[in-house]
Order: C-alpha cells, then structure tokens, then sequence
C-alpha cells in the first residue's frame, strides 16, 4: 500500500452506547460518560429509518448531520444531538442498519462526527455503504479499550474478515479514493482464480459478469467460489428521486462537473417515492421547508437525468389529471426491463424483488450507483446461497406473503444467520406459484438481511417474458441460468407448505412473524393498507377482490372506523383492475384507492398513521418502527389486509369468509 492508505486510527471522542434503558441514554446525551458493563442491554435491529427518518432523507447534503438518529424508537435523540455531543464511537447490538439501503443512515452519523460503529452484527448494504463512504464499522467490542486508551488502532482491526476489495476501500478511506486509484492503475483487484466448480444460480451470473481484462472491456471467468471478490458488470443500473439527488451530488463532488454517465441506455430513473407525499406530510414539517426540499429532489433527478441522456420514468397524466406515477421501480424492472441472467442493480433494498426473473438483482448505496454510473461495474463479494426447498400445497387462505413471514421467523434469521446470503427459492411450491406470487418471495429476502433472493427461471418465467421483452422464446430460454448438479449451499432448508398457517408479524421487525390462530387477544385495527411494491401487484389486486367480493355478497363492507387503502404499483397494474372490474368491488365495499407510487410503506402518501395508538394492518414489507407512520403495523397477507378491513381487527381470511356464510344463513 502507498501512502495515501490509512494504516491506523486514533479516535478521541466520545463513545456513545445506544442502551435499550431510555434513562441511560439520555444521560449520556446530556453529557455523561458510561462506565461499559457487558451486562448492559443494547438496542438490536435498529432500521436506517432510525438512523435517518423518511423526511430526513429529503436532504442530501451535510445538512443530515443534524438529524442523525432522531428516529431511534423511544424519540430520545434529538435534533443535533449526536452532532454537538461529542461523540465519535456508536454502540449498539445485533442487526444494525437493517432495512432501507439509504446511505444517508451512515452519511448522517458520519457527519455529526462519528468515526467508529461497533455492533454485534451489522447488515450488509449499511456495512458496505459505511465502507464507501470512510466510516469505519467492526463487530469487535474490544476496540473500545483502545479508543478508552487513545491508542493508535491499527487499520487491520477493520478490515478483519473482508474481502481484498473492501479492506482496500476501507484503506483508502472510501470507494472513490479506491475508485480512482484503480482507474489510474495504482491499485487492483486480485484475479479471481478459482478453478471450475458446480455452482449456484447467483454463482453462474457473478462469474459470467466479472471483470476479467478492465482495459479490453472481457468480462467471465470459469468459476467464482463464496468470498472471492472481484468487480462485476451491470446490465441495468437504476435509481429513484429520493436517491438520485445525493448520487448525482457524489458523482459530480468525486468525478468533475463534465463526468459523464457510461452507457446511459442502461441506466433508469424514477420519480415513484414522493409522488404523493403532499398529501401527507405535517404541518410542521412543511413549516420547517421539508415540502419544497422534497419536491426539488424531482427538479434535482430530472435536470442530472436530463443531461446525462438517462430515461425517467416519471408522472403520469390522462385527461389533464395526474394519474400517479408510471410504476414503483421494482414493479417495472419486472414488467419491462429486468431479464433472466442479469445482473442488475438498484439504489433500494428491495431491488432483490427482480430475482423472481431469474436474474442477479441487489440494492446498491449512492456511493456505490455513482461509481457504477462512471465504471457500468460494482463490486461484489461473491455471497453464500442458502437453498430454501418449498414442497407441499399451500392451504386455502396462505399465499406468498404467510411463506415469507413464517420463513423470516426461523431461528436461523432472527439469530442474523442470514445477513449477506443469497436467498434461493426452489421445489414444486415456487414452480407452481405465479410471477407475482415468485416476487413476493424474492422481494422480502432483504428482510432477512439476505444479499438478495432468486427463483430459477423456467416455464412460468418465459410465459411471463414472452411478449414482454424484444427477445424470441428461444433467446430467452438461453439467457436462463439453471444451478448445477452438485453446487454448494450453506444451508437447505425443506418446508412443508401444507403446514403454513396465515401469519402476521407482530409490530417492530418482519421477523416477529406469528400464526394469527395465535394470536391471544383480539387486535383492532384503524388502517388496513393494501399497495407498495409487495402487495400492489396483479395477483394481490386478485385477493383484495376475492375477500371483498365475497364480502359485498353476504352485505358486508370495510368496518365502520377503518380506512382501508389499496393502491397499485404501476399502471399496468391499475389498469388491469379497471379491466378486471375490481375498482367497482373496492369502491363499493369502501376502500380509497390510491394511483401508482410508493407512498405510506416509506411514509410518503395515504394510508400512514398519524399517532402512536393507531394500529394498521398491511401488506408492505417491513414495519420497523417508524415505518407508515407512528403507530403500530402488523403484516400480513392481502387476503388477511382485505379481511381485516371488513371484521374491524386482523383476521384471517378463512374466518371472514366462514362468517360472512354463517351471516348470510
């Protein structure tokens, strides 16, 4: 290494521990010093939606500093308080920067002056996105006794257990730095040198992208084995306008004002998180200027996009009258751009979503898409698979959405054996699901902080392509990617469906997933929300009309004091609705319905909570806290959404439909 890397640290601050005791995290906000005792509970699974709220996010700048952490649940941390306390070391427990990819989360921290993240265990997107961006993160508590001392650490102390590629990162202080080093040929990845070996869906599409020559533009190599690290080319790089702004921003600070995008054909944008987020968003916080920061992050992505020459899928309108978005992005990387093989990457979690193509697909941070906007490649660390094996038929009422919620529950994720694997779905259970059924599945891999999940394409997969894409049936059952006989997985796991229950997952974390047959007491409901990208899909469009269709025929409707929302994710989709005729089931059982966009699963449109007590049960993908609103969200399933909203409390869908027969004589 030159001298431009780093080869220790000294950090002098003040150390911060994110205590589960509320008390004695104030106090230490309020400026004393704690005495560490192992004994001493920390707060686990703490979201980036924590670290940096829904409406923090409509900053991009060192404006964040100022926000860090005001979200953190028991609303302790106020503004500034991270920034003007001192601290440089955060302490917390297990799964820290679960959820959301936003690298605003550790841009925030590492702005109000915090240089070190200790945690039991740290996600992966929220790990590398530190990692780009020079903060430095370990899983070992004993560097505390070296920060306590003020004693040079030695760097190796956080590059412990990484890939050559990130422990370079982290030498030289982040990915541009790295970047550039590499571009100028100071620095380089080693080859990849594993030799031919059977191996997984994911292992096969990494090792045919991998850079292989950087000057001669070859990409493939015979094998890539779990922990060789290596650059990997995109074939679809894409973004939203929550996102947009902070990459542009990095790209131009790191690269120049005349950088210009590579293959911009390959690159898309979306304006689909805050499309409605007017008609939500406080008084006060439109007080404090949020309403016009936000709305220029719109301004912001269609003047970078504009010049760059990248396609923005944008607002829609029909007859004068703004229809909601084209599609939540995951959506159409599904309907039109994403296809078997593919490596594709997005600055969202649940990019992961795209999997049920058969393709490659993974959420990147700012740091990490602005460098692909210039390089067309990311890194990667070749993840380990684990085999989910679904055999059985589901019972009447259980679908996707109960899958996902009992798998999430398994000891194996709630312990973060998971975190940074590659979720694979396989057995007569996935085949005989349907593409949206598949999306669901592959969508919530993230929330088992999995790499990414992904289905084998096959028949149902061509059907749903054929038509869809400019390819003939025969190409694109050759860009299909099928594991080998005899590749290694970590794990393989055999479930029985018939023995799923409809689920619900209790509030504060996906993986608090319970059989709503367990529930002890009955739990009344104030929202029911049916859209986002996991539950706004066709076939949950089906669901939401089997349950209050049925509903309407013994003379029920959604109960008195509930507001149910259902919302679709793209055009295509409301418009199938509108063919199908179910706005006029939704409309006359006495749901709201919502044009295409993200909206209330990121707090951004109708259906969020507006106070502790209410209680909402929803389709979305994740219920961290915070998440839709300050009260209280179950998930569910949309059938469970549907039923809910008809009973007045979570039920399941079995029990609605036994009821309203019984009711109807």
């Amino acid at each position: 290494m030159t001298r431009e890397t780093r080869e220790t640290v000294r950090v002098r601050g003040r150390i911060l521990y994110l205590t589960k005791d509320p008390d004695l995290l104030s106090r230490q906000l309020a400026g004393e010093d704690l005495d560490w005792d192992p004994s001493i509970e920390l707060i686990d699974n703490i979201s980036t939606d924590e670290i940096t709220p829904g409406w923090v996010c409509y900053y991009y700048d060192e404006t964040l500093a100022r926000y860090s952490l005001v979200g953190l649940r028991g609303g302790r941390v106020e503004k500034d308080a991270i920034r003007n306390g001192g601290f440089e070391v955060i302490v917390s427990g297990l799964s820290k920067g679960c959820g959301s990819s936003r690298e605003t989360a550790p841009y925030s921290e590492l702005k109000a002056g915090i240089r070190l993240v200790v945690a039991r265990s740290i996600e992966k997107i929220y790990g590398q996105n530190a990692q780009n961006i020079g903060l430095l993160t370990t899983t070992d508590f004993s560097v505390l006794d070296l920060v306590k001392k003020g004693e040079e650490i030695p760097i190796e102390f956080f590059t412990k257990g990484l890939d050559p590629i990130s422990a370079d990162i982290v030498r030289y202080g982040g990915l541009f730095a790295y970047n550039k080093a590499r571009l100028e040929g100071r620095v380089a990845p080693p080859p990849v040198e594993t030799e031919a070996r059977p191996m997984t869906i994911c292992e096969k599409i990494i090792a045919a992208h991998a850079i292989a020559d950087a000057k001669a533009g070859r990409t493939g190599v015979p094998a890539v084995k779990p922990g060789d690290a290596l650059f990997a080319r995109t074939d679809v790089r894409f973004s939203h306008e929550y996102v947009t702004p902070m990459g542009a921003s990095l790209f131009l600070q790191g690269l120049g004002e005349d950088a210009v995008v590579q293959d911009p054909a390959s690159v898309f944008a979306f304006r689909d998180h805050l499309t409605f987020l007017d008609r939500v968003m406080s008084e006060e916080h439109k007080e404090m200027g949020l309403g016009a920061q936000a709305a220029s992050l719109k301004t912001v992505q269609e003047e970078f996009c504009g010049k760059q020459g990248i396609k923005v899928f944008g607002e829609v309108e029909r007859d004068g009258k703004t229809v909601g978005s084209e599609a939540i992005c995951h959506n159409k990387v599904i309907e039109e751009l994403g296809l078997p093989g593919q490596l594709v990457i997005g600055t969202d979690s649940h990019t992961c979503m795209a999997g049920a193509l058969g393709c490659f697909a993974f959420g990147v941070g700012s740091t990490d898409m602005a460098n692909a906007w210039y390089t067309k490649d990311v890194r990667v660390r070749v993840p380990q698979t684990v085999r989910f094996v679904l055999e059985g038929a589901l019972r009447p009422g259980v679908v996707a959405k109960d899958v996902m919620l009992h798998l999430l529950s398994m000891d194996f994720f709630k312990k973060g054996d998971g975190i940074g694997k590659v979720l694979e779905f396989a057995g007569d259970g996935v085949r005989a699901m349907n593409m949206d059924e598949r999306s669901t599945l592959t969508n919530m891999a993230v929330e088992a902080g999995g790499f990414t999940g992904i289905v084998e394409a096959d028949e149902t997969t061509l059907d749903y392509l054929e038509g869809r894409r400019a390819f003939d049936r025969e190409t694109l059952e050759r860009m299909c990617v099928r594991a080998d006989e005899g590749a290694r997985y970590d794990e393989v796991f055999v479930v029985d469906l018939s023995g799923i229950e409809p689920m619900v997952a209790t509030p504060g974390d996906p993986r608090n997933g319970i059989p709503i047959s367990s529930m002890e007491e009955e739990v009344a409901i104030d929202i029911a929300y049916g859209g986002s990208c996991t539950g706004g899909k066709k076939t949950d469009m089906d669901m939401y009309a089997s349950v209050l269709g049925r509903a309407l025929e013994g003379g029920r409707k959604v109960a008195d004091g509930v507001c149910l929302y259902i919302q679709f994710g793209s055009q295509e989709i409301r418009d199938y609705a509108i063919e199908k005729g179910y706005i006029e089931v939704f409309e006359k059982a006495g749901a709201t319905l919502i044009d295409p966009s993200c909206g209330a699963c990121i707090k951004a449109g109708p259906g969020v909570s507006v106070s502790p007590d209410q209680v909402t049960v929803s389709a979305i993908n994740r219920n961290f806290p915070g998440r839709s609103g300050p009260g209280k969200v179950y998930l569910a399933s949309p059938l469970t959404v549907a039923s809910s909203a008809v009973a007045g409390r979570i039920l399941a869908p079995d029990a609605i439909l036994e009821n309203a027969a019984a009711e109807n004589g």
